[in-house]
């Protein structure tokens, strides 16, 4: 008996006899408040317990010898798909020209609506029996051998195609200057389409796969015909300072999404203005930063982010900027890391305790002075009426 009596000496929480509690107006509207601030406040404790909050840190890059997925997707209103090449370049000496593979281009009319979407590359055959390499057509018996027109580097080379036939004489530095007397390409129709598509847009979506090191990528208009672009230049009627480079930036990323990821060019939307009728260079100066985000189940996504800088160079001077629009990009030496962390059941606990015991104490500090402020003005009331 003794020993509850010693422990009911140490009751922090003595209790108070109900016929002694003074319940007020106040201290209602008092308990209401605090109660509802404990509510939202307990509220907004269990939604971050609940849902991963995402901590970075910044580190050192320190990888090396990776590749990189550049992912876009342009529109380009007013310039034809077999006028614009994608070219890659970067400091190690890689370069990349009229990129083909990995990129889909869509022919678009003037209001934007698509008219042929294809595989980069010029049309199908035409002809049954192509030319063969020795003159004559090809039997059912043979197997195909294009001629290369002069352009072969070994005498079993075969040009089965107008881009094979445009590619060795690239090689060779030649001009191709009667492109409608090529077997190939007259069969595929090359000189055709470039006439059928004057006055089109393209939309170019894919990716280009490049070294993680300083470079461009760059859209080209009249690139990808290279030495033979003077003939079609008459042929067509194009000239290289009416070239219209406005462009629509649909989407542009380094790498893979992840949750959260902000890409500055998606939307972006640049047109040029005839004021001089010149063309240029439209540049986009790309910082890209290495970023690692790991979610909650540990599963890492290795990206990055970037910010931008654009500017336009307008064709004057010399020499001339080719025209075209631009990307040239760097890497920071930074690494960003983003990691999802949950909540530890002792922290939500504790905030728990913290944030009842906290406005309580308060509520009742507050309640106190309102309380005795009130008496205390009740009783000088009192006093001056007795005087």
């Amino acid at each position: 008996m003794e020993l509850w009596n010693k422990l009911r000496s140490l009751d922090a929480y003595p209790k108070v006899n109900e016929d002694f509690y003074s319940r007020t107006l106040s201290g209602g509207l008092i308990t209401i408040a605090s109660s509802l601030a404990i509510l939202l406040l307990f509220l907004s404790e269990i939604r971050l317990y609940l849902y991963s909050a995402t901590e970075s840190k910044l580190t050192v890059d320190t990888s090396r010898g990776e590749r990189l997925h550049i992912n876009f997707d342009v529109t380009f209103p007013a310039l034809p798909c077999s006028l614009v090449a994608v070219d890659t370049m970067d400091v190690s000496g890689e370069q990349h020209y009229d990129i083909r593979h990995d990129i889909v281009k869509k022919r678009i009319d003037n209001l934007g609506n698509i008219i042929e979407s294809r595989k980069d590359g010029v049309g199908a055959p035409k002809i049954e029996r192509p030319l063969q390499k020795h003159g004559g057509r090809l039997d059912h018996n043979e197997v195909y051998c294009g001629s290369c027109y002069g352009s072969e580097e070994s005498d079993d080379q075969c040009c089965n195609s107008c881009e094979e036939v445009r590619d060795a004489y690239r090689k060779k530095g030649w001009a191709l200057t009667n492109i409608e007397e090529i077997d190939q390409c007259k069969r595929e129709g090359f000189v055709q389409r470039l006439k059928d598509e004057q006055g089109e847009g393209c939309n170019i979506h894919g990716f280009v796969n490049v070294n993680k090191v300083a470079g461009n990528f760059h859209f080209a208009p009249g690139k990808s015909l290279d030495q033979s672009f003077n003939f079609l230049q008459d042929l067509l009627n194009f000239q290289q300072e009416n070239y219209n480079i406005s462009h629509k930036i649909n989407k542009l990323s380094f790498g893979v999404e992840f949750p959260g990821v902000v890409n500055p060019l998606d939307g972006v939307v640049w047109i040029q203005e005839h004021t001089n009728g010149l063309t240029g260079m439209y540049q986009y100066f790309v910082k890209v930063v290495p970023t690692i985000y790991t979610d909650i189940r540990g599963r890492k996504i290795n990206s990055n982010q970037f910010s931008v800088t654009e500017h336009f160079r307008e064709a004057i001077g010399y020499p001339r900027p080719p025209p075209g629009v631009y990307f040239f990009y760097e890497f920071s030496p930074i690494k960003v890391d983003f990691t999802e962390e949950n909540t530890s059941l002792l922290h939500f606990l504790t905030n728990i305790c913290a944030i009842v015991g906290g406005i309580f104490t308060v509520a009742g500090i507050i309640d106190s002075f309102v309380y005795h402020g009130h008496r205390a003005i009740k009783k000088k009331m009192e006093i001056g009426k007795l005087g």
